[in-house]
């Protein structure tokens, strides 16, 4: 499993320019890859403009460029090929507060379905899962603990030797199955700690109604260290 790299906060506010809007709504609704010349021409937009606005739209990962020879032709005396613009793959999501329900929704079927083929317990096959999707997660973080905590949204706050989690990725699924889900939460924590090189503190159950179930404990060595004022 894997997190895209897109800013999704950044992507949407780019819609926020009615230009771009426009630009973003002609081109998808496109059945082949457009050129600025005929996105321009759509929107009644000067050329320069609107491959202004289409490149924008490629930095923050809405769109996506190709570039093809549309005659058809190959060799020499073809001519350059054109860039055109079309839809991107990556899916561009924002929840506040932070929820990660189309990664649960992954770990949980492909937990189904390797158990359907190896007979093998469900909860423990998506305990490893989630465990390992936690130590693959610390290679996108270069903080301690906390950082790495609220690099994935979990809103990590210090409570004397502990560490609170003030966000739930999973909130709405662990309302309905709660032992499935905070199991599963507990091992992604732990492994994240782990994958961090976290010595000295460890997730532990701790359900609370207004907060994540996992609280994470930390020996004196390592904690945070304090800043000087």
């Amino acid at each position: 499993m894997h997190e895209e790299l897109t800013d999704p906060v950044a992507a949407v506010a780019a819609l926020g320019e009615p230009n771009r809007r426009r630009l973003y709504d002609f081109v998808v609704r496109q059945p082949a890859p457009i050129s600025k010349d005929e996105a321009a021409q759509a929107v009644e937009l000067p050329r320069t403009t609107a491959a202004f606005h289409l490149d924008k739209l490629v930095e923050t990962g809405l769109l996506t460029v190709v570039r093809r020879r549309r005659s058809g032709r190959t060799g020499p005396g073809a001519g350059r090929p054109a860039k055109l613009y079309l839809r991107s793959e990556q899916q561009i999501e924002i929840s506040l507060p932070g929820r990660r329900y189309e990664a649960a929704s992954h770990l949980l079927t492909d937990s189904l379905a390797e158990a359907g083929s190896t007979g093998g317990p469900v909860r423990e096959i998506l305990d490893r899962r989630a465990y390992a999707w936690g130590t693959s997660l610390a290679g996108q973080t270069s903080g301690g603990v906390l950082e790495a905590l609220a690099d994935f949204g979990f809103e990590p706050h210090e409570d004397g030797g502990s560490i609170l989690l003030g966000n739930c990725p999973f909130d709405s699924l662990a309302r309905r199955h709660a032992q499935l889900v905070c199991g599963m939460n507990l091992c992604l924590v732990s492994g994240l700690l782990d994958g961090i090189g976290a010595h000295g503190a460890s997730a532990r159950p701790d359900p609370s109604p207004q907060r994540c179930c996992v609280r994470v404990d930390q020996t004196p060595s390592s904690r945070s260290p304090s800043v000087s004022r």
